[in-house]
């Protein structure tokens, strides 16, 4: 059977894990995770509630890979994005009107 490469990485402040990967030619992204052997070390992580994609585009974990595909393995945000630029906005706003 044919292989492709892969690479699976996860971040956290403390720690980044980038693994390269043979996998088989179909394999999911699913398949390419447990193959990296990252729930191994970091079994805090949980597959079927962790956001997952490839190149920072969000995808399910039964997405097939293509030679040379990123996937990644996204941490849950601490903060709203929204809420954290709508404070920074009205911080800004009261300081411009002092």
């Amino acid at each position: 059977m044919a292989e492709i490469s892969a690479q699976v990485c996860y971040a956290r402040p403390d720690l980044q894990i980038l693994r390269e990967l043979k996998i088989a030619e179909g394999a999911t992204l699913r398949a390419a995770v447990e193959q990296s052997g990252i729930l191994v070390q970091l079994p805090d992580i949980d597959i079927d509630n962790c956001r997952v994609g490839v190149f920072g585009k969000l995808k399910t974990l039964d997405t097939v890979l293509r030679d040379h595909d990123r996937v990644e393995l996204y941490r849950p945000l601490i903060a709203d994005p929204k809420e954290s630029r709508r404070k920074r906005a009205e911080k800004r706003a009261e300081e411009k009107a002092r």
